[in-house]
């Protein structure tokens, strides 16, 4: 796919930083996912506004939590706060963040629907797929965090109660993944669309934490701690825990202030891309799949084994 990395002029005494991100491979990202999201990088809202934006987003967040203390314990005005960010997205975020966004939603079902797909007891997933910026409204931010609490809790009840856990797959059903059907090209390109990723999600964080009840936005904020538990999910099914190094949202145990959760939003992000490229790839049958490697392995050896004369 041609964009502006393809056919980026190098110069040796002054290479660009941007086009040395692009082209490296280290981590599983498509190419057109990792030009949106450089270009969204490199924009002057995120060189120019993020530095200005962040502190004072930090410092409205410990107010809000000052302010928490005396607002009633149920406060919460969802539906607006959904209201609001799906107006913003519309008129003021950019193109490639906005298309980051709502892939977000598509991408964590897909791999959730693979867990479930390939786990030993059988689990229910409830799949996010908004097409338009306007099916915010309906909640979808905190129904995206609901889902991933209660897919884990009903996946390992459904495990406990049977006494398994998951296990490598040798022939793990890829079914459930494909690109979403979302183009960059319909995501909404007026005069002040030009807000980038950090940027809004800085700016949505305490909004956030203002219009829910502190259960709420505590709940969305460890949300993030559970990249590493989904990964390792995959990780067991595939046997592949090396490509765990692609996930740098601290220990699932461990959770961290709120004070960094906009940053922390972007790593999971970015983790979910990079974790549903992975599994594309293996499904295309550009890398192997662990698993199916060590099955092989395994009947080899019991042929050998088989076939060894006695003593």
């Amino acid at each position: 796919m041609k964009n502006e990395y393809t056919d980026h002029h190098w110069d040796e005494r002054d290479p660009s930083p941007w086009l040395a991100l692009y082209l490296d491979q280290s981590t599983p990202l498509p190419d057109d996912v990792k030009a949106a999201w450089l270009r969204d990088c490199s924009g002057s809202s995120r060189q120019f506004f993020l530095p200005l934006v962040r502190p004072m987003a930090r410092v409205s967040m410990i107010i809000i939590q000052l302010l928490k203390i005396f607002l009633p314990k149920r406060w919460s005005h969802s539906m607006l706060l959904h209201r609001l960010l799906a107006f913003s997205m519309n008129r003021f975020v950019s193109p490639e963040a906005n298309w980051l966004i709502m892939r977000h939603f598509h991408l964590g079902s897909q791999v959730l629907s693979f867990v479930s797909a390939n786990s030993p007891v059988p689990v229910s997933t409830a799949p996010l797929k908004p097409m338009t910026i306007d099916e915010v409204k309906d909640e979808l931010f905190l129904r995206h965090d609901l889902n991933l609490f209660n897919f884990v809790i009903r996946l390992n009840k459904a495990l406990r109660a049977e006494n398994k856990e998951l296990v490598p797959v040798p022939e793990p059903d890829f079914s459930m993944l494909h690109e979403p059907e979302l183009r960059l090209e319909d995501m909404p390109r007026g005069r002040f669309n030009l807000l980038d990723l950090q940027s809004a999600i800085e700016i949505y964080t305490p909004v956030y934490q203002l219009l829910l009840t502190d259960n709420d936005f505590w709940r969305a904020s460890n949300s993030l701690q559970l990249d590493e538990t989904v990964a390792i999910y995959c990780a067991k099914i595939l046997a592949s825990p090396e490509h765990l190094v692609l996930l740098n949202n601290k220990h699932p145990l461990v959770p961290m202030t709120t004070l960094y959760a906009a940053y922390r939003l972007v790593l999971h992000g970015l983790s979910s891309e990079m974790l549903h490229a992975l599994l594309m790839r293996m499904a295309r049958g550009e890398i192997p799949i662990p698993a199916r490697e060590f099955a092989k392995m395994h009947e080899a050896a019991e042929v050998v084994v088989g076939h060894a004369p006695m003593p």
